[in-house]
């Protein structure tokens, strides 16, 4: 533990045993995943919300929560900061008279994947890992290539062999080794554990090291400078992985012991494909886990994950929020991508459609009420996905 960062140790999110944060690990020896634990009596001397000015405008204004033990070891971008955008015509045509957009497509490589990169690939250099091993659907590994780029580490990129193809550019783009496998997400993560055991690469997976986490927490955080001080009623949210839901979650818990908030927490709303929900499907159960999704239909990448590792973190954020859960169809987030668009002048990806799309039923449902302050997460830019956008619209034209 430094000044600059209050990290304490890493915690095993089952068993609540804690490990030296000097080593990079995956999972915690329980086989959990682990989280940074920070002094935050330390930390709240000098990280408050009314002495920000002149701190970097990235993540990094944020650096006694954030496991970097001194500046010069930071591998950075300038993620992160990113609006927060009202949609003053088409909140109240859904409904809503208080609408909130964070648009996290202003990000460097396009996603929300950059505020993780940013954090993990700095402790795989400062922990010297040269050569690191990615699974993805598509924007963590075009993300993962750029940070590891920045940081001089080598990488190899698994992703599904019919992921969209600017995912695949950024990855050769930033001079990754790109593989592409025959299969889904949980197809790619499997052959990442080979690659890792067998070659000595670190596994970079969702969820399997611990400071992915820690960088995407962030988005909690701005929301809080965002909102003078205040939370949303609800947070609505595209989960394929979970590690944005998890990480905002307990980003809150550091935000009150900061004395940023109070005890009152947003309801988290996860959104999923209705050709890939397993934390759907779980949730309505009453199940504490998340069985795999056998055969997923959807057509978008970063809602096709069919085996969530941290499916027990997920559900839990989402009960002890007061949230819930809701799967929409593929045909609904591309309509509501391009209605978004013509109303807002937003670049939305499929992703952070879906949560547009969710909101009628949501209000419909009782879930959101049209008075209240809700926040959508935009998590990449439409771009990206421009040959799925195109086969929609010519499909639709027919």
């Amino acid at each position: 533990m430094t000044p600059y960062s209050r990290l304490l140790d890493l915690v095993c999110t089952r068993t609540g045993k804690a490990v030296p944060a000097e080593q990079l690990w995956n999972l915690s020896p329980d086989g959990s995943p682990l989280f940074a634990r920070y002094d935050l009596n330390g930390a709240a001397k000098t990280l408050r919300r009314d002495r920000l000015d002149g701190r970097p405008l990235s993540i990094w204004r944020y650096h006694e929560v954030l496991p970097a033990p001194m500046q010069g070891a930071i591998v950075s971008l300038g993620e992160g900061m990113t609006p927060l955008l009202a949609m003053p015509r088409f909140g109240p045509k859904l409904g809503f008279a208080n609408l909130l957009v964070k648009d996290e497509s202003r990000n460097p490589t396009g996603s929300f994947k950059d505020r993780g990169m940013s954090v993990a690939l700095t402790m795989a250099n400062y922990l010297g890992i040269r050569h690191v091993v990615i699974p993805t659907a598509g924007n963590a590994g075009g993300s993962a290539s750029a940070y590891a780029a920045r940081a001089n580490i080598g990488i190899d990129v698994l992703m599904p062999n019919d992921s969209p193809f600017a995912n695949q550019e950024e990855c050769r783009r930033s001079g990754a080794s790109l593989e592409l496998v025959d299969g889904f997400l949980d197809a790619c993560g499997r052959r990442a554990t080979t690659l890792s055991e067998s070659q000595g690469w670190f596994d970079l997976s969702t969820f399997k090291e611990p400071y992915r986490v820690e960088g995407k927490k962030t988005m909690a955080y701005e929301l809080v400078e965002q909102l003078d001080g205040t939370l949303p009623d609800a947070i609505v949210y595209p989960t394929g992985g979970g590690t944005g839901l998890v990480a905002m979650w307990k980003a809150f818990e550091e935000l009150e012991a900061l004395g940023w908030v109070d005890a009152m927490r947003p309801r988290m709303i996860s959104v999923q494909a209705d050709g890939c929900a397993p934390l759907v499907k779980a949730f309505e159960a009453g199940s504490e886990l998340a069985q795999a999704w056998s055969n997923p239909t959807t057509r978008v990448s970063g809602l096709r994950a069919p085996k969530i590792l941290a499916d027990a973190l997920c559900l839990r954020t989402l009960r002890e929020s007061g949230g819930t859960v809701i799967a929409v169809p593929d045909e609904a987030m591309f309509e509501f991508l391009h209605q978004a668009g013509a109303s807002e002048g937003i670049s939305i990806c499929p992703e952070g459609a879906a949560c547009l799309a969710a909101l009628p039923e949501l209000l419909a449902r009782g879930d959101l009420d049209r008075n209240e302050r809700i926040v959508v997460f935009n998590t990449a830019s439409a771009h990206k996905y421009t040959d799925l956008v195109a086969e929609f619209s010519s499909r639709k034209a027919r």
